[in-house]
């Protein structure tokens, strides 16, 4: 038997000549993955941490992420699509000190928890300044809206969730009776809100505790 055998795509294939022929193995399609997923999405994250949503061009990403235009398609989907997964991280793994404030026996210990947590995250000097959720959201043009609007709605659970644990504190005598648990729950977000905005504008560790303490020393108490 004389046999020509040549590859294609990969794939060996066998032509046989004469009354005999053979079998050979195919080779699998597709190529192994050659980049580490989590260390990709990690550095995707940092880009638009830094630079936004929209400011994050693909360029940018591919080259922090270590990925082809493809690849990166191929794994994580489109720009947007790998926004939302860069996200899901940031509140994962940057943001758990904000569950973990709802724990505190009162409503004064919430807000230290959450002010201390968002100062620890701003004085980092491993991570980006300012705030991914807040960056995205104002930074985002008309063709973007999809993005803002996913960070917004994103936020509303949190902002729930808190604002039931002040009602929570208010009814067993935490709080004056003046003082309404949601406007107090926005009051909370604005100073973290602008802890990240002073941070990413260059203030320095010791003013942004100063933030923290004053906020503190001023909280409403019975």
């Amino acid at each position: 038997m004389q046999d020509a055998g040549a590859w294609t795509n990969g794939l060996r294939f066998t032509i046989s000549i004469g009354m005999e022929s053979t079998e050979t193995l195919v080779a699998p399609r597709g190529r192994p993955r050659e980049f580490d997923v989590d260390a990709a999405l990690a550095a995707a994250l940092r880009v638009f941490w830094q630079r936004g949503y929209e400011g994050a061009s693909l360029t940018e990403l591919t080259e922090a992420m270590g990925v082809t235009r493809p690849s990166l398609y191929a794994c994580f989907g489109n720009k947007e699509a790998l926004f939302r997964k860069a996200l899901d991280l940031y509140e994962r793994e940057k943001l758990a000190y904000m569950e973990a404030a709802l724990d505190a026996p009162t409503v004064r210990g919430v807000a230290e928890r959450l002010l201390r947590g968002a100062l620890r995250q701003q004085s980092s000097a491993c991570d980006p300044k300012g705030c991914l959720g807040v960056l995205s959201s104002l930074a985002c043009g008309p063709e973007a809206e999809s993005i803002r609007a996913e960070v917004i709605a994103r936020r509303a659970p949190a902002h729930a969730a808190l604002i039931a644990r002040f009602e929570q504190g208010k009814a067993a005598g935490d709080l004056p009776d003046h003082i309404e648990p949601d406007a107090l729950a926005r009051y909370l977000y604005a100073v973290v809100q602008g802890l990240s905005v002073q941070a990413s504008t260059g203030a320095s560790c010791a003013d942004l505790g100063s933030l923290v303490e004053t906020a503190l020393a001023v909280w409403p108490g019975r």
